[in-house]
């Protein structure tokens, strides 16, 4: 497995609406993208990540909101779910409101309303068909994720005083990282 680089706002990719992945796509190749994928996202920390943060411009993202049963050590169990192709099918009425961040708009924060209640479906890497209701905190992770596959990021639902700060502070933190 590899870590892999994250992008950052405002790469191209980022804002390019990702393409589904095709059939003859599906297998070994495919799974061990999916798990460099999660091993980033584990890396970073993350609970998210979709392909295009990675700049990979296919429909796939992984996820791990973890859940609320505990392992004898009192840690969250992981419960890694790697989606291909995912779709929202059904959503739920209710919407929540959630302060957000993402690895590829580091130190922004923005309160972004969702729905409370999802069903997703989407293949496996081996090309394998699933369905499920995600609620609560995994509903709002999934949504995020599948944001990046239509080339939306949080960037995209701050106020324009806050993308225009954040891109100000984004450019001087990149020029303290040149030699």
């Amino acid at each position: 497995m590899a870590i892999l680089d994250i992008i950052e706002v405002p790469h191209p990719v980022l804002s390019a609406k990702a393409r589904p992945v095709r059939e003859d796509e599906f297998g070994p190749e495919l799974q061990q993208k999916l798990a460099d994928m999660a091993e980033t996202m584990y890396a970073a920390p993350g609970v998210g990540l979709a392909a295009p943060q990675v700049a990979d411009g296919r429909r796939m993202v992984v996820v791990d909101p973890g859940n609320e049963k505990e392992e004898h050590g009192g840690l969250p169990q992981r419960e890694l779910i790697a989606m291909v192709n995912p779709e929202i099918v059904e959503r739920g009425d209710d919407m929540i409101s959630w302060e957000e961040s993402c690895l590829s708009v580091p130190e922004l924060y923005v309160q972004v309303r969702r729905h409370r209640r999802v069903r997703v479906r989407w293949r496996d890497g081996a090309g394998e068909r699933h369905e499920r209701v995600f609620e609560g905190f995994p509903a709002v992770v999934v949504q995020h994720e599948l944001d990046h596959l239509d080339g939306r990021t949080i960037f995209d639902r701050a106020s324009r005083i806050k993308r225009s700060r954040y891109l100000a502070r984004k450019k001087k933190r990149d020029a303290a990282r040149r030699p």
